[in-house]
């Protein structure tokens, strides 16, 4: 029980060193120079299946990592590695939601120039006006997940009363 405690504990730092790092500077320091090699990587692989695909394919390969290892650890039934990695996409979707809102202004530096992927995935979709909205959502989604992830950690800690 003892372990459970501080492993919860460990979750609820983690998460609040995240939304301090994106609150303040706006991305995480090493966690996201290892999201963005997996948003760049993700750009050719997704390119292979389709050309159409690539622009997409860097936020897919972001969001597809933690996700992929959450579920893997859920099936493992590692319960706390699960929420950790539910955690982390939590975290990719507020990268996506900075990114997503940056649309129309682009200030955001580029790795190696080039277009901004959700320039033209928004315009081609009709959306780019609803740039900062859509974003805001996301942040707001992103949250969300990591609040229920919270509360489901505490719950574990904490069962409730029969």
């Amino acid at each position: 029980q003892a372990f459970l405690l501080a492993y919860s504990l460990f979750i609820a730092a983690f998460a609040g060193l995240l939304l301090f790092f994106h609150a303040r500077e706006g991305w995480v320091p090493i966690l996201d120079s290892a999201n963005l090699a997996f948003h760049e990587a993700g750009h050719p692989l997704f390119g292979l299946v389709s050309s159409r695909l690539m622009v997409y394919g860097g936020t897919f390969m972001q969001l597809l990592l933690p996700l992929t290892a959450a579920w893997q650890l859920r099936r493992q039934q590692q319960i706390g590695g699960y929420h950790l990695c539910l955690i982390w996409f939590a975290e990719n979707l507020l990268n996506v939601a900075r990114y997503m809102a940056d649309a129309r202004r682009q200030e955001l530096p580029l790795v190696g120039g080039g277009d901004h992927d959700w320039t033209y995935i928004l315009n081609s979709w009709g959306l780019l006006s609803w740039d900062t909205t859509l974003a805001m959502w996301l942040r707001v989604l992103a949250v969300g997940l990591m609040v229920w992830v919270l509360w489901r950690d505490w719950r574990q800690v904490r069962p409730a009363e029969d």
